[in-house]
């Protein structure tokens, strides 16, 4: 399976924001989206999932026994907001995430290997922000996608969160997914690529 971008042109508010954007990311490789701030990075991840429409250009991903299901379906984007609702369990914010998404993994085995499993029954208006981000991260094996898109998922992680993120990353790809993440600092995703924006404008 393979992760394909071609002639990318976006457009912000009448501003061009990305032009020529093209790459291709293959089962269990990942891709660093580096550059300044506003150089497009959180756009590029936003227009690959569809929530954005590019002026010109094609998103597809090739090779997928379901070639019938939606590129966007088989994509899983962490943003910025961790999207915690504050009245609901942390449990119940993750089943939540599962069921809009369609997915079928296991609660309590998500939240254990992000470190939440003792915190199932708080309300998620206690957690502080990198346990936040760490239900954020859960979502992503409670309702699997072989394309992870990832924007700045370090936010708000200590080193112990960083080092999870960094073995949930390497899991994911070693079971052949994809990863695309936008970031200010260095993942060191062994043997990823790199696409620098900022070197574009």
């Amino acid at each position: 399976m393979k992760l394909i971008a071609e002639g990318l042109e976006v457009a912000r508010g009448g501003r061009t924001v990305l032009a020529g954007v093209g790459f291709a990311v293959a089962s269990g490789a990942a891709l660093a989206v580096v550059g300044p701030n506003g150089a497009g990075k959180s756009t590029l991840l936003r227009t690959l999932c569809g929530l954005i429409k590019p002026v010109s250009g094609d998103v597809r991903i090739e090779g997928d026994a379901e070639d019938d299901v939606p590129p966007r379906e088989r994509m899983h984007l962490l943003g910025h907001l961790d999207a915690v609702k504050p009245g609901l369990s942390v449990i119940r914010n993750l089943r939540f995430a599962r069921d809009a998404l369609g997915g079928e993994g296991d609660l309590e085995a998500a939240l254990a290997r992000v470190g939440l499993g003792a915190l199932a029954d708080l309300p998620g208006a206690v957690l502080s922000a990198g346990q936040k981000r760490r239900l954020a991260l859960a979502r992503l094996l409670a309702a699997p996608r072989p394309v992870w898109l990832l924007d700045e998922p370090t936010a708000a992680l200590d080193a112990a969160g960083q080092a999870l993120l960094a073995a949930l990353v390497a899991e994911h790809r070693a079971k052949g997914g994809m990863v695309v993440a936008a970031t200010h600092l260095d993942l060191a995703f062994p043997d990823g690529a790199t696409l620098d924006l900022g070197a574009r404008s």
